[in-house]
């Protein structure tokens, strides 16, 4: 407790000596003043240095630089109004064309100057790039301060004056207006017929300016495609321009070494700060401010209000939010988004103040208005940073949803606040060293306001980073990190003392960003986990509830399989992931999709900023020749090739990891049999493997007309040599999809009855009753006549045949077979047994008992049972079971003798322990 109190200390300590330094020199303005005065007299004395070395540097600004600034074009020719040739006068026909004409030629040379004027920009600034760069080549590094300063105002210039961002977009709705008047001068020409007589002449006269209208067209749509690739040329060339600029400014010293002139002119600072800060243009600023956005200010203040009221209730919320986290039965990710919804809700009053800070001193003087864009800052900086301590407090998403470490929790409830209070004020006086009366103070205020940003980034970083390394003291990496968090502020600041202020702030200034977009996807990537962590654990109560359930039915089968003598398999290999891949799958999964987000954000924010990560796009490998007429090969670079491996290694760690995913996310909470999240699963990588694959070639420049001839050869290739293969993988998608069968279904195909254990793309294996495995190809299910016993009703009827013996009651053995089917466990209900008198035989009376049972697996124990119990029911009610009745002639040796042939031998008996009836 004595050590935290001592460090608060410290920090109240530290944040009073700097604001004491910043604010207090305000006193002074009559020191500042006679200090200004003392430095324009050793200026004076010293102008005759200064414009030496000025002149060294003119001759950047001696030669007239190209503004690249195009307005928005004026608003097109009418649209040719083309006179109806039915009702309209000819005359009248004639001089509305010649109308048109007049007009279109008008807009056609005014195109053609614009088209005039923006090549001749183009061409200049063209060669203002090639020199300048070529004089940056020679020049290196070795370029003082001025010459930066005079490329910042370059930078600047450019930013101001560009091309108008609606332009581009004016020249294509006219380019498109164009074509469709010259589809209709088409169809109008072709409707007209000019004559020879005085009436037809006129004719002819209008069929002339229709051509000349329609000539005139054609030539506005050439200048107009023409002016297009001109400015779209100059809106690449100005860009380019900028990131040249960009690129070697920040490798150039913007501001002079630190020394004693910049302490000075603190004092200068301080006293212009003090001045500035007038309560006239404070109240001017805040009147017109409420008379240009009273609106939006009321509703900010209101809802300011509001949740200023509801903030205990949001808290309790966010508490409730946290109770069923971890009950697999109640748990939801909705909680999780609740509960981030709710801290979004705690941090955003303090931005809304800044807020409507920032509207209130939007309409004010320069100084006003920088200081309302540094609020406007400050309110973001504020909800991004007020966001993670209210995500990081008591019973919040970190410590309750995401398990953070407690001790990083604890530092970050602790040390956010001390950021917050040195960061937010510099962040709101910043701006204001850009505005004109504030440029002067940049390199001596503004650097002293970075340097304490860095100082309190570097502290911070310190606390953190030392909190997570408590549980883990001999992690390399987690030290690596600590001191490049901790060194990284302190290094810029030493750049921006030694005259890299430029470099240093905007570098802080993307690493600010960077840490904020990793954090930003951090939060994207737990609560990700959290939905899956969600659905895992209420996937496993639900593969636990189903196993227990496959297997009583398996058990049951078993009994019925002992008892009828046929063998079962010992388990159905059901489609389904295992639960453990399934979660790595979609952890694996999710943190790829996250690395991508953030590398590719990170990317974008850096690639113009630093030459080296475009040096990929320089090297060129190979050139595609295109399949337009003329035009220039496409260019495949390092970068692209770069480009193809990612999309590849993508693809196949996308299709190494998608099942997973896709069985939590979406297949379990559809209601699915098994089996047909397997099928959608297989599609869905093979479109995935087939999208990475076009994507892959066509990245490196590999052109689908020039394949679809050697995919087509290698199609039949495979239609004739692998049509059986292929014929397989298809009918398996179509049992998985169609499902005629399923695992553990009875079904007899080509004279093979048994049970479906194994369905896969190329075969499908069956156990049958004697337990051989017998894998039979996909291709046969689809095209032979297949029986499945159990598709939808596994109850299957048996017929028993009974005969008894001619004087039989007939009524009393149909009611004594009724009797023994119904009494049988095995035989249903509904439908009902029945029983029929079928035959006279030639020694008994047929009957027919028919019955049916649950599962094919009781025929022959109900066969068993049913046959023994009508034996003794027959037999307890006197009725007999006849035998078969054959009428046998004996003739004796003498009668065999008289119809023997002579030469014949008499035969003798066979066997003579033959019974005769």
């Amino acid at each position: 407790m004595n050590r935290h109190r001592l460090h608060s200390h410290c920090w109240f300590r530290s944040f009073c000596l700097i604001w004491t330094i910043i604010f207090c020199c305000a006193a002074l303005p009559v020191q500042a003043e006679e200090h200004n005065e003392r430095s324009g007299e050793e200026t004076n004395e010293e102008g005759a240095e200064t414009p030496t070395e000025e002149k060294e540097e003119e001759p950047e600004e001696a030669r007239p630089a190209v503004q690249p600034e195009l307005e928005s074009d004026a608003e097109g020719p009418p649209q040719i109004q083309l006179p109806d040739t039915e009702t309209a006068d000819i005359r009248q026909q004639i001089q509305a064309l010649r109308t048109s004409l007049d007009q279109r030629l008008i807009a056609v040379e005014g195109t053609r100057n614009r088209l005039t004027y923006a090549e001749s920009l183009l061409n200049r600034l063209r060669d203002e790039y090639d020199s300048f760069e070529l004089r940056l080549e020679k020049a290196g590094l070795n370029l003082t301060g001025n010459y930066a300063n005079l490329l910042q105002q370059r930078l600047e210039r450019l930013r101001r004056q560009g091309i108008a961002e609606d332009l581009i977009g004016d020249i294509e709705n006219q380019l498109s207006t164009a074509r469709e008047e010259q589809l209709r001068l088409e169809e109008f020409e072709a409707i007209i017929d000019p004559g020879d007589d005085a009436r037809d002449q006129l004719r002819s006269q209008r069929a002339s300016l229709v051509r000349q209208l329609h000539k005139a067209v054609t030539e506005h749509i050439q200048a107009l495609n023409e002016y297009y690739s001109t400015v779209s040329a100059l809106q690449e060339r100005v860009q380019a321009y900028q990131t040249l600029l960009q690129q070697r400014l920040f490798w150039l010293p913007s501001a002079p070494v630190l020394g004693l002139d910049t302490l000075t002119e603190l004092f200068t600072a301080a006293a212009w700060f003090a001045k500035q800060m007038r309560l006239d243009p404070l109240r001017d600023a805040i009147g017109k401010s409420v008379q240009e956005h009273g609106a939006p200010i009321t509703v900010l203040i209101a809802l300011l209000a509001l949740l200023l009221i509801k903030r205990r209730a949001v808290r309790r919320n966010l508490k409730a939010n946290s109770q069923y986290v971890g009950n697999v039965g109640h748990d939801r990710i909705e909680f999780t988004l609740y509960a981030f919804a709710n801290s979004v809700l705690l941090a955003l009053p303090g931005v809304l103040v800044f807020a409507i800070a920032a509207l209130l001193l939007m309409e004010g003087n320069d100084f006003f208005s920088a200081l309302s864009a540094g609020l406007a800052t400050a309110a973001l900086v504020t909800l991004l940073l007020a966001l993670v301590h209210n995500v990081a407090r008591q019973d919040g998403l970190g410590d309750t949803h995401f398990n953070w470490h407690i001790d990083s929790l604890r530092a970050l409830r602790r040390e956010l606040p001390f950021l917050l209070a040195v960061i937010i004020p510099i962040t709101v006086i910043m701006p204001t060293t850009a505005t004109p009366g504030g440029s002067e103070f940049e390199d001596s205020l503004g650097r002293l306001l970075f340097t304490a940003v860095s100082f309190a980034l570097s502290a911070f970083a310190h606390r953190i980073m030392s909190a997570v390394r408590s549980d883990r003291p001999q992690s390399k990496r987690l030290l690596f990190l600590h001191i490049l968090a901790v060194v990284t502020p302190l290094v810029l600041v030493v750049a921006s003392l030694l005259g890299y202020h430029y470099t240093a702030l905007e570098l802080e200034r993307n690493l600010f960003i960077s840490i904020c977009w990793i954090a930003f996807n951090a939060m994207l990537f737990y609560i990700g986990l959290r939905a899956l962590s969600v659905r895992e654990r209420r996937l496993t109560l639900e593969r636990l509830r189903e196993h227990r359930e496959g297997e009583r039915k398996l058990a049951e089968a078993r009994d019925a399989a002992e008892s009828s003598g046929e063998g079962v398999p010992q388990t159905l290999e059901l489609p389904e992931m295992d639960l453990e891949d399934i979660n790595q799958q979609s952890t694996a999964l999710l943190r790829i999709v996250i690395s991508v987000i953030i590398i590719t954000g990170l990317w974008l924010l850096w690639a113009s900023l630093i030459p080296a990560l475009q040096l990929f796009d320089n090297i060129t490998l190979w050139t595609i020749a295109t399949d337009l007429e003329g035009g220039d090969p496409l260019p495949i670079t390092l970068g692209d090739l770069l480009l193809a491996l990612f999309v590849g290694v993508g693809t196949v760690l996308a299709v190494r990891n998608l099942p997973g995913t896709l069985e939590v996310m979406v297949l379990s909470r559809m209601k699915l049999e098994p089996g047909t999240g397997y099928a959608i699963t297989t599609l869905t990588t093979y479109i995935l493997v087939l999208i990475g694959v076009v994507a892959f070639l066509g990245v490196i420049g590999v052109q689908w007309s020039k394949l679809q001839w050697l995919v087509a050869a290698l199609g039949v290739g495979l239609g004739f040599g692998l049509q059986e293969i292929v014929a397989n993988f298809v009918s398996g998608i179509i049992l998985l999809f169609e499902r005629p069968i399923r695992v553990g279904d009875t079904v007899t195909i080509g004279g093979i009855t048994g049970t479906v254990s194994r369905i896969r793309i190329r075969a499908t294996t069956l156990v049958d009753w004697d337990r051989k495995e017998q894998i039979i190809p996909n291709k046969t299910f689809v095209t032979q006549d297949l029986t499945n016993w159990t598709l939808s009703d596994s109850i299957t009827r048996v017929i028993l045949q009974v005969g008894v013996a001619y004087g039989s009651d007939i009524d009393q053995v149909q009611e004594l077979l009724t009797e023994v089917a119904q009494s049988n466990e095995r035989v249903v209900d509904d439908p009902a047994p029945a029983v029929f008198c079928v035959g006279l035989g030639d020694s008994r009376i047929d009957f027919e008992l028919r019955v049916f049972v649950n599962d094919p697996l009781d025929i022959m124990p109900l066969s068993h049972e049913i046959n023994a119990a009508i034996t003794r029911a027959l037999k307890e009610a006197g009725i007999e079971i006849p035998f078969p009745q054959r009428d046998i002639h004996l003739r004796t040796m003498a009668d065999i003798a008289t119809t023997q042939p002579e030469d014949e031998p008499i035969p003798r008996p066979r066997d003579s322990n033959s019974n005769l009836t």
